[in-house]
């Protein structure tokens, strides 16, 4: 059975992208494999996808990469780890993709990490947050972008030392993503607040959480501070909730992720003002290169970018410096043109880390208000992650001996 695939290719005109496409395009593209949980993780993914479609245009309309168009073929990765594997398994073996790239969930990042050491397949994961993708699972065939759980919540530390609260609950989706962030979160605090307490944690099933029992275990905990790292609408559940308990009143909270459009724009004029979160206050950013991509993506889609947006963006851009630097789509070439690959992007230049495959593309930091009935990001500020990592001596402790 073919499963149905979504090639982004183009040419100087749309007959001239049919006709490719029904050719097969297979002597004149590079075929770039990208799979990801579109089906339930659409918040983020269908921005995602616009972002990779800009990108390509971009980059094809240029003449593409090595004098050949890029082809990029989607599938969804059924939000399971055996089924993401199957599939990457089947881009390369059907479809003659180069590379991989793409994955949302931090378990399902995790498991086509292992395939790609394991088979020996260039794969950049664009979205997935846990630390293990880039350190301790970490191999030399698998390269990251986004910042990780740890460099997010190193973001968000300087926020809650200053709060000088010492109770805290923590609340956090029961999978790899949360548990990464929640651990950090320990780890980073107790080393620089000795005393602090961690009086409740609350480890909610991914898409399920009870919110109203969630809220009220938190609120009988009597913390002083909360750190959250619920996304999407689990977090639109318990903001609802804890708004309507008052668990959020007189208390500091630090979120993971509230300030990107995909998770703050569903809760209009409900949005938790005063949390300090990171995100992405796309309206608010006037840098040259942001203000450019914001134009060409409002001219190509008439509508804003998300988050996600600037990931496929960025993802695109980067397979794309990576091949260039490469000189070819040779695996043990691409692996070796990525340490130390400097990309441009939106948010300013940045680079592949060559010591742990890490990108040092940052993010930015602020506290949610409130502006004309919807969730803004106010007192905000770009984190460069590079200042948020460990030195490369560390992290060679943390990654496998065999992917140094």
């Amino acid at each position: 059975m073919i499963t149905k695939r979504h090639v982004f290719l183009l040419a100087f005109s749309a007959a001239a992208v049919a006709g490719f496409a029904s050719q097969g395009a297979a002597q004149s593209t590079i075929k770039i494999g990208e799979l990801n949980s579109y089906k339930t993780q659409s918040a983020f993914l269908d921005p995602y996808k616009k972002g990779m479609e800009l990108a390509l245009e971009e980059v094809n309309s240029k003449g593409g990469v090595l004098g050949k168009k890029l082809e990029l073929i989607t599938r969804d990765d059924g939000t399971n780890p055996g089924e993401a594997v199957r599939v990457a398994e089947e881009l390369i073996t059907r479809e003659g993709v180069s590379m991989i790239a793409g994955t949302f969930l931090s378990h399902i990042g995790l498991a086509v990490t292992n395939f790609a050491g394991q088979k020996k397949v260039f794969f950049l994961a664009a979205e997935p947050l846990t630390d293990k993708i880039t350190w301790q699972n970490g191999n030399k065939y698998t390269y990251r972008l986004r910042a990780t759980t740890y460099m997010q919540t190193a973001m968000l530390l300087p926020a809650a030392l200053a709060a000088k609260k010492k109770r805290w609950a923590l609340v956090y989706p029961d999978f790899e993503y949360g548990q990464s962030a929640v651990e950090n979160f320990k780890a980073l605090m107790k080393k620089s607040q000795p005393d602090v307490e961690f009086v409740t944690e609350q480890a909610t099933p991914l898409g399920k959480v009870d919110a109203g029992a969630v809220a009220q275990a938190v609120d009988d905990a009597k913390p002083d501070a909360i750190f959250n790292v619920l996304f999407g609408a689990d977090l639109a559940k318990f903001v609802r909730e804890g708004n309507t308990r008052g668990v959020f009143k007189n208390r500091t909270v630090v979120s993971l992720l509230s300030g990107e459009p995909e998770y703050l724009d569903p809760l209009k004029d409900e949005a938790p003002v005063g949390w300090t979160v990171t995100g992405y206050p796309w309206d608010k950013i006037k840098t040259p290169e942001h203000t450019a991509f914001v134009t060409a993506y409002q001219k190509k889609f008439n509508d804003y970018p998300r988050l996600g947006s600037i990931v496929g963006y960025v993802t695109i851009k980067s397979i794309a410096a990576g091949i260039t630097k490469a000189g070819s789509t040779d695996t043990e070439k691409m692996v070796a043109a990525f340490a130390g690959l400097k990309v441009d992007s939106p948010f300013g230049p940045f680079e592949y880390r060559a010591s742990d495959h890490q990108a040092t593309m940052g993010a930015y930091v602020g506290k949610i208000a409130l502006e004309n009935g919807k969730g803004t990001m106010s007192d905000f500020k770009y984190v460069d992650g590079a200042s948020v990592l460990p030195p490369d001596a560390e992290v060679k402790k943390l990654r496998p001996a065999e992917a140094n």
